[in-house]
């Protein structure tokens, strides 16, 4: 399904596009539905695609995905939306991808990918998603995953891009962090629980456009998967004022969004909490 397939609303904005995916257990069949979506998003006049967490590959069977997760180097997913972003000529926000470190562990990796086909940038999940539910889920990521380490921004075609993956959303100070970056948007891939999207999703997202006056790109994993879990959906494209843009809902697709870099220099100049940010000190004894 396509929301909104027309051209950008004026010449000063960058028309993005979010694949809103639910991903299953076979690699090649997901590679094969984000060329189609970069496709789509190049006809719909976007100079980015953005995909959610765990694009390539989405199984919690860790013994079965074993044999999938190779190094970024060998990973077919990541050559295919190589090769189809330099045929399009688009940017392509790869939301994730489970790939093999040199250590022989996991890394739950976002890659950038500009027009000629080149990572322009990675970042590995900082923070891990280990927790117990009330409905019963139970999820270990630093079981299988080890975590990033260095905040990552980078020049594109929306200004700086900051780059944040799921679980990361609920952690302030990567955002304070990627805010003294001075970051135009921030990618933030997911596959959040439906429990988890219904309580927090789109209030976080809301949040943390605020904090950063920054645009919120948000691309979610939606419905009800091969390896039997069900995620939320709800991508979302949030400005810098935290008003919602884009809501994609709970079916899967191509959506479209306009960035205005003049709404960011807008927000700042009315509320210049950037500039008014302070260190606080530490609690005294």
């Amino acid at each position: 399904m396509a929301f909104d397939d027309g051209i950008g609303v004026n010449e000063r904005t960058t028309r993005i596009a979010l694949y809103q995916a639910t991903t299953g257990i076979d690699p090649a069949a997901n590679a094969e539905s984000i060329v189609d979506a970069i496709g789509k998003a190049s006809a719909g006049g976007a100079r980015m695609l953005f995909t959610p967490e765990m694009s390539g590959l989405l199984d919690r069977d860790r013994s079965r995905a074993k044999g999938h997760i190779v190094r970024e180097s060998d990973d077919p997913v990541l050559h295919r939306v190589r090769d189809a972003a330099k045929e399009h000529g688009i940017w392509v926000a790869l939301g994730s991808l489970a790939v093999e470190r040199e250590d022989g562990k996991w890394a739950n990796r976002s890659l950038l990918i500009d027009a000629d086909g080149q990572v322009a940038a990675r970042y590995d999940k900082i923070h891990m998603f280990d927790v117990d539910l009330a409905t019963g889920e139970s999820w270990r990521e630093s079981n299988a995953y080890v975590a990033g380490d260095r905040v990552v921004t980078v020049q594109s075609p929306l200004g700086r891009l900051g780059l944040a993956i799921c679980y990361d959303l609920r952690f302030p100070a990567l955002f304070e962090a990627l805010g003294n970056e001075r970051c135009d948007a921030i990618a933030l891939p997911a596959a959040f629980t439906v429990p988890t999207g219904k309580a927090h999703w789109e209030t976080l997202i809301r949040a943390r456009a605020i904090e950063a006056s920054a645009y919120m790109i948000a691309t979610a994993q939606v419905g009800t998967h091969e390896d039997g879990r069900q995620t939320y959906g709800h991508s979302l494209v949030v400005d810098p004022w935290g008003e919602v843009l884009l809501d994609m809902g709970e079916v899967s697709g191509v959506g479209f969004a306009d960035i205005d870099p003049g709404r960011i220099e807008e927000v700042r100049r009315q509320l210049p909490s950037l500039a008014n940010r302070r260190k606080i000190p530490n609690s005294q004894p």
